[in-house]
């Protein structure tokens, strides 16, 4: 087992804490669909998050992270992007998480993770020994989505704190794949 698979399982944790808290029924909602966000993302389910259930059909995603900002106006823009996720072979998730929600969406502060090729580590820019290897990547982010009043997701507004990104080469047997974490989320999504 992966050194990271206790963590990766406890990632919405305090999302879980929140909406347990959370008497008013539009906010739950609000929370319940990020959870379930993040759930279909890690599973590589992004038709599922691009459902009008779930999002707008007009979502903007602002996203600032190794310092460039991209700018998705459109679900086209936004399906491209997720397809691309697809590729990367990446898995993610966060600790160390805040989050807030009102009527219009909800915020978060965290420190996402991920477990990432090396090549995509110097796509990003970063000076790495090893394109070859798998890495852990981490970094201090502030999550603001907005909502509409379906608690249907209108857009991602990701900010990242590069002076906190770290990263740090990990074993073979320490690289949760795309599959396995599919796998640990299924019972999330049944």
């Amino acid at each position: 087992m992966s050194r990271f698979e206790p963590e990766f399982l406890a990632s919405m944790s305090a999302v879980d804490a929140t909406i347990e808290a959370t008497e008013d029924d539009h906010r739950r909602a609000i929370l319940e669909n990020y959870r379930r966000h993040v759930y279909l993302e890690v599973s590589g389910r992004f038709d599922d998050i691009l459902s009008p259930e779930m999002t707008v059909e007009h979502p903007v995603y602002r996203i600032s992270w190794a310092g460039k900002v991209t700018v998705l106006d459109g679900i086209e823009e936004v399906r491209a992007f997720y397809e691309g996720l697809g590729h990367a072979d990446a898995v993610l998730w966060n600790t160390d998480e805040t989050v807030a929600v009102a009527d219009w969406g909800f915020a978060a502060e965290l420190t996402l993770h991920q477990l990432i090729s090396g090549e995509a580590l110097a796509t990003d820019g970063e000076e790495i020994d090893d394109p070859g290897a798998s890495y852990h990547l981490s970094s201090r982010q502030a999550f603001v989505w907005p909502y509409d009043e379906r608690a249907r997701l209108r857009g991602e507004h990701i900010y990242e704190d590069v002076s906190t990104r770290r990263f740090e080469k990990v074993a073979a047997e320490d690289v949760i794949s795309p599959q396995r974490a599919a796998e640990l989320f299924a019972p999330h999504l049944a």
